[in-house]
């Protein structure tokens, strides 16, 4: 019986013609392959930042809608004055006629829905109007001053924000210790003092008692950056000190509830050192309420910032605004306010653009 011999094997030559012509009739269906997948990523690409550009015009058109409302009640001050804004102005035993050229002046002997007008198309112009006492457009005097109080605000937001963190994060750690407690103690405490009253107890120990610190005055950093520090320490410690126990107790339960989840736990059995668990895992998902809550901490410090620059007679956009109410200068007490409150809507603003980059569940979808 004859045994058929198999089939030789192609010789190396004709091996690499047939793998050749494998690749070039694979080739094509590769490069679609690849074709298409490019296009799905620019699809989605475009389709997160259209979402995206929604989500920031939302937010843009609830800020624009939020210093509306704060331009109104703000321009509404002079209508909620008791009594006549022109003749609390004048000076005593001013006649009637002297009178009525204030009224003109700040344009009260119009009808209120005109006043209304020409105050929001001088806001579209940028012009916030003139100072009664300073002579002088509000909108340069606020800008002349703004960067003392964003100096002051920022270096308190930085340090309450760096000190409450790790206050929050110690006591998360040792939850039910005494470190645990005294925090809490301390952050209450903290919260519970007045900015005013604790600025005054910090010119009384470290300006006049101890002699260490300036009580009052600044000096510009071009002068002297010693002096520029010195004068700065009273009060934005004053300002951080009111807001560390916030940041820490909101680090702290926000700590505590990320800390008993199962993927701790799953990080804690495979070994992992606590403290890479607690900063790579657990702090950055516990970062959105603390960077909720830093928002609204930088708007209070801007607000405290206009009575610790009156106790520290600091140049600075608040104590323009006491001023202007001490001698009732409405185009400054409207405009500052309202200055004060565009750089707190925009701080939010920026605030909700982090959420997404900080926490993807929270990205608009």
């Amino acid at each position: 019986m004859q045994v058929e011999a198999p089939p030789s094997a192609p010789a190396p030559d004709d091996a690499y013609i047939v793998r050749g012509q494998i690749e070039r009739q694979e080739l094509p269906d590769l490069i679609e392959r690849v074709a298409r997948s490019h296009a799905e990523q620019n699809r989605i690409f475009a389709l997160l930042a259209e979402r995206m550009l929604r989500f920031i015009r939302s937010r843009l058109l609830s800020a624009l809608l939020v210093l509306a409302v704060v331009s109104a009640a703000s321009f509404a001050l002079i209508w909620l004055v008791p009594g006549d804004v022109a003749a609390s102005l004048a000076d005593p035993g001013a006649s009637a006629e002297e009178i009525q050229r204030i009224r003109a002046r700040l344009g009260l002997d119009k009808p209120k829905v005109q006043q209304v007008a020409e105050w929001y198309a001088n806001l579209a112009r940028g012009s916030l109007g003139d100072s009664i006492l300073l002579n002088r457009p509000v909108t340069s005097a606020i800008v002349e001053r703004l960067p003392v109080t964003m100096t002051i605000a920022t270096l308190a937001f930085a340090i309450a924000l760096a000190i409450g963190v790790a206050i929050g994060i110690l006591a998360a750690t040792r939850h039910g210790r005494w470190i645990d407690q005294a925090a809490m103690t301390l952050g209450v405490i903290g919260l519970s003092i007045p900015e005013f009253w604790l600025a005054l107890m910090a010119i009384f120990l470290f300006a006049v008692h101890l002699n260490w610190l300036p009580a009052s005055g600044f000096v510009p950093i071009g002068e002297s950056v010693t002096g520029w520090a010195r004068s700065l320490v009273l009060p934005v410690s004053v300002l951080a000190v009111t807001q560390i126990g916030l940041v820490a107790r909101m680090t702290r339960s926000s700590m505590l509830e990320v800390l008993g989840l199962d993927y701790i736990r799953t990080a804690r059995s495979k070994g992992l050192p606590a403290s890479w668990i607690v900063v790579k895992h657990a702090f950055r998902n516990a970062l959105i309420p603390v960077l909720t809550v830093a928002g609204v901490i930088f708007g209070v410090l801007l607000g405290g910032a206009v009575v610790v620059e009156h106790v520290f007679a600091l140049p600075g956009v608040g104590r323009l605004i006491i001023d202007g109410v001490l001698r009732r200068d409405y185009p400054v007490i409207q405009g500052g306010l309202l200055f004060l409150a565009a750089i707190y809507v925009l701080v939010n603003l920026v605030v909700d653009l982090l959420y997404g980059a900080i926490d993807p569940r929270v990205r608009p979808r």
